[in-house]
């Protein structure tokens, strides 16, 4: 079955949004292209996980490229939500359970991509 391999996001203002991410989650960024293109990586190699890449956003008024939604786990989901908002995220849907599963939260980063938080919880309900 095929897997997420990668992930791109995408923004106005590179350093902006590597600030916003390693203060967030502590990702580090490799320049890879300068001021277009940076490699990130999300953790050790033979973790679960992916990497991805931050790019420029291309695009005029109304075709700008816009990421789609990649969800990140964490521990601590309230913890990472009030450092989201500290550093400048806005909520898209405030944290909400998905039975069973876990707690949800989307929130819009710097550049205005929406991505998911998500802490697993069998007892959410």
């Amino acid at each position: 079955m095929p897997r997420p391999i990668h992930f791109e996001i995408h923004a106005d203002d590179l350093p902006r949004a590597r600030a916003f991410y390693e203060a967030l989650f502590g990702w580090t960024f490799t320049e890879y292209m300068p001021d277009f293109y940076y490699l990130v990586t999300t953790g050790p190699e033979g973790e679960p996980g992916i990497n991805g890449g931050m790019v420029k956003r291309q695009g005029g008024s109304g075709d700008k490229v816009i990421a789609f939604v990649c969800t990140i786990g964490v521990d601590d989901l309230d913890a990472t939500i009030a450092r989201f908002k500290a550093l400048g995220g806005t909520v898209a849907m405030e944290k909400h359970p998905i039975p069973t599963v876990g707690w949800n939260f989307y929130g819009k980063d710097t550049e205005g991509n929406i991505f998911g938080i998500h802490q697993s919880d069998p007892t959410a309900a």
